[in-house]
């Protein structure tokens, strides 16, 4: 079973892109993050038409994840994250997919840092460390990927001395990603390539795909009872230089 995140930074405006990628790269699910789109707006169809069936949870101009799965309609079982019923940003849904949970989520970016927005980033993050518990209480397996705009170590953003007073490497964010994997949750990527070299975005000025100037932000958390059953993992770095790419690239992961 392949799954895959991608952060596709506007699901109409690179449908193209999406489509081609869904195809050469055929992921079995597919949580995608940033979608720009209002719920009538998602382009069901065309994603139908190259295989696979989808729940998104959408909002106009910004944020927006969805959930796609080659095993027909995935089940529903969560929409928002749960904790502020004043939040009304489209940024979490959760489905069960051959018996997996997997919840698709694109964390806060925080900036400028610090401030407002930084204070609603770690309250969200809180948020989802508190759902999180919950889910690791049951027996079945749970994956929890999307774009966590979050760089947890040094290792993870090129040259990090840049990148000190940022929301997406302050230590307070950082903290609370450690504290979230802490609960047992494994870093997918980290748990195959401890010591690589690996990011998913590059910004689009100062050439910065092409200097592989980079950050991983786009994380799988995988919980014990399927961390155990992980085959593989990488990044379709090539995607981001295709033309008119989102920012990000995929990232997917094989479990057995």
């Amino acid at each position: 079973m392949k799954i895959a995140t991608y952060n596709v930074n506007g699901v109409n405006g690179r449908l193209p892109v999406l489509l081609r990628w869904l195809q050469e790269s055929a992921p079995d699910v597919v949580c995608l993050q940033e979608l720009k789109a209002p719920q009538e707006k998602f382009p069901e169809k065309a994603i139908l038409d190259v295989g696979y069936h989808a729940i998104w949870h959408g909002q106009k101009s910004w944020n927006g994840v969805a959930i796609l799965s080659k095993y027909g309609q995935p089940e529903e079982t969560q929409r928002g994250l749960p904790g502020d019923p004043e939040d009304v940003h489209s940024r979490y849904i959760e489905a069960t997919i051959n018996n997996v949970t997997i919840g698709c989520l694109y964390l806060p970016n925080g900036n400028p840092a610090p401030g407002p927005k930084f204070d609603y980033k770690l309250a969200w993050f809180e948020r989802l460390t508190q759902h999180a518990a919950g889910l690791l209480k049951g027996k079945r397996p749970v994956i929890l990927t999307g774009d966590y705009n979050v760089m947890p170590t040094e290792k993870d953003v090129y040259k990090p001395e840049r990148w000190v007073n940022d929301a997406l490497f302050r230590p307070e964010t950082r903290a609370a990603f450690k504290k979230l994997v802490d609960q047992g949750w494994t870093d997918a990527i980290r748990k195959l390539y401890p010591n690589d070299t690996i990011y998913t975005f590059w910004d689009y000025f100062r050439n910065a795909y092409e200097r592989n100037a980079g950050l991983r932000i786009d994380h799988f958390l995988l919980n014990p009872e399927i961390a155990k059953r992980l085959h593989a993992a990488g990044v379709d770095r090539d995607v981001r230089g295709w033309e008119k790419s989102s920012d990000h690239a995929p990232v997917w992961i094989e479990i057995n």
